[in-house]
């Protein structure tokens, strides 16, 4: 069989299946698009196909996009990797160490040892979490009446550090402070920058934080899994007037314009003859740049967003300046050293530089690492590479 016609037959029958409401698909080589496929519907029961652009919520897949803007402006010498943060965004001078709760319930907090750096944030070991993921970060919100971070409020940002920077990884609101510091050195909004020097270099089209009418008339809703294996469509949406860009997770967009940064990224830098970012660059965002720590398995605080959470558990996976690396050759044929990430609604790539493939795999489906739509996300991978030349 053709990859066309196997990954076809994949996507195809989890629809058929129910494991999914709508999936699509795409891979690449270094040269261009291999793969791309679109099953299933939009809404479920609306019956508007699932095809190849629609527009979903990328969610977290826009961290490496930020994280590309950041080391855009490194290059140019406006921001540092490790010069202390605040010195570009002062209000990252205010965040401090969380070391409990007093018997009313108050925050106990302290200095940290060391400034945060942009290399913290690009690498989640400021020490800053998700509510999603943390405990602690919930309770810090309810006793002080912060907003959680998918509401893009500026108040959103001053939940504490749960550790002191540089000590080991959590996974957090990091890139959407980064996000804030390519603001502050480049004088322009987020998405603004973005759209100049990463969205229109690339072509990628149809990426933006705010939903223009023709994105929104190719808009998938995201599906809440049952307690069976049964969805039901969610009016969830990123606020359309958001007090700030979320760079770490507010971008919608399609998956063959998110598969031309996958394709730069395999061409370190460059994309149809126009240069993204540096080759040397891109040489040290796909390394371990956080020492000794390692990635950990993610447990959920909030069950209806995100099962625990782990890829290749066992496997020691570290970071790079805004991508998961994993240390060994995967079960799926992805190479040792490829780089990797997803969104909250499902939604996942990878970057294989070894063996000049990526991929992108699109649904809209919650909670997190959902039990039919990652293991159908890691198939598919499986299936192109069982189909490489």
């Amino acid at each position: 069989m053709s990859l066309q016609s196997e990954a076809d037959a994949l996507l195809q029958g989890a629809v058929a299946g129910g494991d999914v409401p709508g999936v699509v698909a795409v891979a690449t080589g270094w040269d261009g698009t291999i793969y791309e496929g679109g099953f299933g519907e939009r809404v479920l029961g609306g019956g508007v196909t699932m095809t190849p652009d629609t527009v979903g919520w990328i969610a977290s897949m826009t961290k490496a996009l930020t994280g590309t803007a950041a080391m855009q402006l490194v290059e140019r010498g406006k921001l540092d990797l490790d010069r202390p943060a605040a010195e570009c965004v002062p209000e990252l001078g205010a965040a401090e160490v969380l070391e409990g709760f007093d018997d009313a319930g108050v925050p106990k907090t302290r200095p940290p040892k060391r400034p945060i750096t942009l290399r913290h944030l690009l690498t989640h070991t400021a020490g800053f979490g998700y509510e999603i993921w943390s405990h602690e970060v919930i309770r810090h919100q309810e006793a002080k009446g912060i907003p959680g971070i998918i509401s893009c409020e500026h108040a959103a940002l001053t939940t504490p550090l749960l550790f002191d920077p540089g000590e080991r990884w959590m996974y957090g609101i990091n890139i959407d402070w980064a996000g804030k510091m390519v603001e502050a050195v480049s004088g322009k909004r987020l998405g603004a920058y973005m759209q100049e020097h990463i969205f229109e270099p690339l072509g990628m089209r149809d990426t933006a934080f705010r939903l223009r009418p023709d994105m929104r008339a190719r808009l998938a809703r995201i599906h809440q899994r049952g307690d069976g294996d049964g969805f039901a469509p969610l009016d969830l949406e990123i606020p359309q007037e958001p007090e700030f860009d979320m760079g770490g997770g507010g971008l919608y967009g399609t998956a063959p314009d998110y598969l031309k940064f996958v394709r730069m990224i395999l061409n370190r830098g460059t994309a149809d003859g126009d240069r993204v970012l540096r080759p040397e660059t891109v040489d040290l965002m796909a390394r371990n740049q956080m020492g000794e720590c390692r990635v950990c398995a993610l447990a959920t605080a909030m069950p209806p967003l995100s099962n625990d959470a782990e890829f290749f558990p066992g496997m020691p996976k570290t970071w790079g300046l805004t991508f998961m690396i994993n240390t060994a050759d995967a079960p799926t044929g992805r190479s040792a050293g490829s780089l990797a990430w997803g969104g909250l609604a499902n939604s996942y790539f990878w970057i294989d530089p070894s063996k000049g493939v990526g991929g992108v795999y699109l649904t809209q489906v919650l909670p997190f690492a959902d039990q039919k739509s990652l293991p159908l996300f890691l198939e598919f991978e499986r299936t192109v590479y069982g189909n490489l030349a």
